[in-house]
């Protein structure tokens, strides 16, 4: 890294309020969203790995996105909500390097886990009786490692790239977590350039996980409405508009977030909009594969039966002698 960029100990991050109330507001809000978020995503993770009826690819893709949405959230939201509790804004070199990267790192794999959905619903829906074949237990696992190897190759590329620019213009950056964009506006020389490129093949990938989305669920539609039975075609679209609302939900928040025009851009209304594209998809994704799906909601239902059946045992267990735990129990 350069001398210069060496020379910074530690990076300002943008607050979201000056006035003590308010910051005390704004760490209750995310307070109340990372649980959420925890609570959420957790439920699904544990709900899928113990009902061996979930094991199935569809799921199996579920459990990974659930761990890139604890992840992500994980990575920026704690430390936006110190900043705010402490009155500070200050994270060290360290800490804005780490947040980069491995902020990076799960949204690209986010996305790609996004794709590899969609290919699964195409496959289950339009070539149902290969359906096994495409996606059998190896292809799965080779699919979600490539997802994941992805992510950390575009993120070991950005950050070494990123940090290996001269930085002259201070140490305060526009943004409260650890992005790219205001990196670069620190930067004193036009090595930037080799990072916009970087960018420019990035965004090239993403259009084209986009398009390969978009193809699949024109196919995927086009197998729904041909479908004679409506109940048929309601078990399709159940399995399908899930998916199709967390992909709107984070291209289209970080369409706006990245495309919107200079003259409407404002410090409030891209905190607004950084909070739509980095929080929110991981406090709503379980929400959205949940809310209409039957199979996740009745294996939850029976984990938390199972639960709450086993702490009666143990409960009971300690006020009534060996076999004498009464019938309705066992």
């Amino acid at each position: 890294m350069s001398n210069s960029s060496s020379s910074i100990s530690q990076f300002l991050l943008l607050p979201f309020a000056d006035t003590r109330e308010l910051q005390l507001l704004h760490f209750c809000l995310f307070l109340g969203i990372y649980l959420a978020a925890l609570l959420g995503n957790g439920l699904i993770i544990i709900t899928i790995a113990c009902d061996h009826h979930l094991h199935t690819p569809m799921y199996f893709f579920l459990l990974n996105l659930s761990l890139t949405d604890l992840g992500c959230i994980s990575t920026t939201v704690p430390k936006a909500m110190a900043n705010s509790l402490w009155d500070t804004r200050a994270i060290s070199y360290t800490g804005y390097v780490a947040q980069l990267f491995f902020f990076i790192f799960l949204m690209t794999t986010e996305f790609s886990l996004l794709t590899v959905m969609a290919y699964d619903r195409y496959a289950a829906i339009c070539h149902p009786l290969h359906y096994g074949t495409l996606l059998g237990s190896r292809a799965c696992v080779h699919m979600a490692a490539a997802a994941w190897a992805t992510g950390f190759l575009c993120a070991v590329l950005h950050t070494a790239n990123t940090f290996s620019l001269p930085l002259c213009h201070g140490n305060a950056v526009d943004q409260f977590f650890c992005e790219i964009p205001p990196i670069l506006k620190l930067s004193c020389s036009d090595a930037y350039l080799r990072e916009i490129g970087l960018i420019e093949v990035g965004a090239c990938l993403f259009f084209g996980c986009f398009v390969f989305i978009v193809v699949s669920y024109v196919q995927i539609f086009r197998a729904v409405l041909r479908i004679p039975l409506e109940q048929g075609r309601h078990k399709a679209f159940s399995t399908c508009l899930p998916h199709l609302a967390v992909v709107s939900l984070l291209v289209s928040t970080g369409m706006f977030a990245y495309l919107k025009p200079p003259s409407i851009s404002s410090t409030s209304l891209d905190l607004m909009v950084a909070v739509l594209y980095s929080v929110l998809p991981p406090a709503v994704n379980p929400l959205i594969y949940s809310i209409r799906n039957q199979e996740l909601k009745a294996a939850l239902k029976k984990l938390i039966q199972s639960v709450v059946l086993q702490q009666e045992l143990c409960l009971h267990a300690t006020h009534f002698p060996r076999g004498l735990i009464p019938a309705s129990l066992t």
